[in-house]
């Protein structure tokens, strides 16, 4: 029995491995077939492990997520909380752009709306809103969901030009001044 739970961990990390390496070459539709041949596994034994293509993108974008909930936490401690705020949002957005998959893994969905990405981003830039709420720096109503998902929507559009990270920041930049003068 043991030996079955230790080859089970040794499938998940090699399986994680190789998806990880098969994310960052093909983006958030890496074919799951290829990984489980990569990984001299059976396709059954990645679905096994990750049941949907959003747990294996999540379990694939675990050390992005966590970076970017310790880069909030480190921002709390700035003294301008509109500055802080959308430096973090900058890097949410930069991330998006450069890790591949992220954006898909971050993304509400329909059915569940939240997954584990969103919902550890969402408790790590609370803070950082509600101070900036507090401060009057920000809109009112505006939810940490709201600016995911504008990370989320400038990674997805900017994916397929030439400099997608020049372009994403344009936008982002656009999105917070505004298009009025």
């Amino acid at each position: 029995m043991a030996d079955q739970r230790a080859d089970a961990r040794r499938n998940y990390a090699r399986v994680l491995s190789v998806a990880e390496e098969e994310v960052a070459t093909h983006g958030a539709g890496a074919s799951l077939e290829q990984i489980a041949r990569i990984a001299g596994v059976g396709s059954a034994t990645v679905r096994r492990h990750f049941p949907t293509r959003r747990a294996l993108l999540e379990a694939v974008s675990h050390q992005r997520i966590a970076a970017l909930c310790a880069r909030a936490e480190e921002l709390l401690g700035s003294d301008d909380s509109r500055t802080a705020l959308l430096e973090w949002l900058g890097d949410v957005v930069a991330y998006c752009v450069t890790a591949r998959g992220l954006a898909e893994a971050i993304a509400y969905d329909g059915d569940t709306h939240k997954n584990s990405c969103s919902a550890a981003l969402e408790d790590a830039g609370g803070p950082l809103l509600d101070r900036a709420a507090q401060d009057g720096a920000v809109t009112a109503g505006v939810t940490v969901e709201d600016l995911i998902t504008v990370a989320v929507g400038i990674s997805q559009a900017t994916a397929h030009y030439p400099d997608p990270a020049a372009r994403a920041d344009h936008l982002l930049q656009l999105t917070i001044t505004g298009v009025s003068p």
